[in-house]
C-alpha cells in the first residue's frame, strides 16, 4: 500500500503526516496543540491529506456517511435491539476520532433506524457481563480495567465538533449514558422509554454518567435517576431539561436533528466551536482563572480569518463563510487541563 510522508513545520516544531488511502494517521513530536506557536495558520500546501471515505471503512455494527458537513452515524444492530457489544465500542471510538480530525466534518449525529425496536437497549448481557472484561487488561491487574461505555463517552466528549444524539427509540443503560450524556445536544422521541437500570442489575452507574449527569441536570435529579433505576418518559420533570427538543414521533427525530446540524455547520466557526466547548468542559477552578483562559482564546482567535469574516458578514448583512479549520489552528496552551492517558493500561489515578 502506498504511504506518502509529508513534513509540516510550525516554527521550531515538526509535524509528520503519514497518508495512505482511506486513513488519517497523524503523529506529532509533541501532543497536538500543546507546543505549537500561538497562531492561526493555513495548512501547509504540500500536506494535502487523503480523507476517509466513511462508507468504505468496513464498519459492521454502525453505518457512517458524510452528508455535506455533517457526519451521520447510525447504530446498526436492529435484530439485537441495538445493544452494545465489544465491536460497536471499537467502531464508535474510531468513527468519532476520525470525525474529530476531519476538517470536512463540522457536526456529528448519532442515531438509529427509526424502525429498529430501540435506539439502544444497553449492553448485550445474554451471556452475562462478559462485555465488561478484556483478557489483556485483566492480565495487568485491576487498575488496567476500562469501562467500555466510558471509553465511548470520552471519545465523544473529546470530539471538538458539534455532537448531537438523535434518540429515536427506547434507551437503556449505555443508550442513556455513553450514547447521550457526552453529546452537546440531544433530540428525543416523546414516546421513548428511558432508564438508567444499573442499580437494578447489580452494578454501579457507568460510562462517566456520575460525572456528566449531575453537571447536566444537577445533583438532586441525577441522584433520583441513577439511584432508583426507574423507567421514565422524556417529558418527566426529572429529565426533560436534558433534551434540546422532544418530537412527537420517532420519524421526526433525525430530520429535526439534521436540519439543526446543517444550520450550525453552515453558520459557526470550527475553531470557535472547539475552544468554546473546551472552556465549557474545563472552565478553570475560579472565575479569575476562567477569565484568563477565555482571554487567551479571544486573543488567539480574534486575529483569525473567521473573526474577520464574522465582522464583515454582520456589517454586510449576509451569512458568514467561515474557512478556518482545526488542523490550521494551534496554541501552546491547549489543552490547559490535566489529560490522563486512559488508553495506557498502566495509567492510574
Amino acid at each position: 500500500m502506498e504511504i506518502r510522508r509529508f513534513l509540516v513545520t510550525a516554527g521550531p516544531y515538526l509535524l509528520t503526516v503519514y497518508v495512505q488511502p482511506q486513513t488519517l494517521n497523524l503523529s506529532c513530536r509533541d501532543h497536538y496543540f500543546c507546543n505549537a506557536p500561538t497562531t492561526v495558520r493555513q495548512s501547509h500546501p504540500s500536506a494535502t491529506m487523503s480523507l476517509p471515505d466513511y462508507s468504505a471503512l468496513g464498519f459492521k455494527d454502525i453505518l457512517v456517511s458524510l452528508d455535506g458537513a455533517v457526519a451521520v452515524i447510525v447504530i446498526n444492530r436492529p435484530t439485537e435491539r441495538n445493544s452494545i457489544n465489544k465491536n460497536i465500542i471499537k467502531e464508535l471510538i474510531q468513527a468519532f476520532n476520525l470525525c474529530d480530525r476531519d476538517d470536512r466534518v463540522r457536526a456529528v449525529i448519532l442515531t438509529a433506524d427509526p424502525q429498529a425496536p430501540a435506539y439502544c437497549s444497553g449492553a448485550d448481557i445474554s451471556s452475562g457481563w462478559d462485555l465488561l472484561w478484556e483478557e489483556e487488561s485483566e492480565k495487568e491487574g485491576e487498575h488496567a480495567h476500562r469501562d467500555s461505555g466510558g471509553t465511548v463517552s470520552v471519545a465523544v466528549y473529546r470530539c471538538r465538533k458539534i455532537t448531537i444524539a438523535a434518540v429515536n427509540g427506547h434507551a437503556a443503560g449505555a443508550g442513556m449514558t455513553a450514547f447521550q450524556l457526552p453529546f452537546d445536544f440531544r433530540f428525543v422521541w416523546a414516546g421513548a422509554k428511558l432508564t438508567f437500570p444499573f442499580v437494578r442489575r447489580g452494578i454501579p452507574a457507568e460510562a462517566t454518567s456520575t460525572y456528566l449527569l449531575p453537571r447536566l441536570l444537577g445533583h438532586s435529579r441525577a441522584s433520583a435517576l441513577l439511584l432508583t433505576g426507574a423507567t421514565i418518559s422524556p417529558e418527566s420533570s426529572y429529565i426533560r431539561d436534558l433534551y434540546y427538543k422532544v418530537l412527537p414521533t420517532r420519524e421526526e427525530v433525525f430530520p429535526a436533528a439534521k436540519v439543526f446540524a446543517d444550520e450550525l455547520a453552515a453558520n459557526t466557526s470550527q475553531p470557535s466551536i472547539a475552544y468554546t466547548k473546551a472552556l465549557l468542559q474545563h472552565p478553570g477552578d475560579s472565575i479569575e482563572e476562567n477569565h484568563l483562559l477565555d482571554s487567551r482564546a479571544i486573543r488567539l482567535l480574534g486575529s483569525s480569518r473567521d473573526a474577520a469574516e464574522g465582522v464583515n458578514s454582520f456589517k454586510e448583512r449576509r451569512l458568514p463563510k467561515f474557512v478556518d479549520t482545526l488542523s490550521g489552528t494551534s496554541s501552546p496552551w491547549f489543552p490547559w487541563w490535566r489529560r490522563l492517558d486512559i488508553s495506557h493500561l498502566k495509567s492510574k489515578l
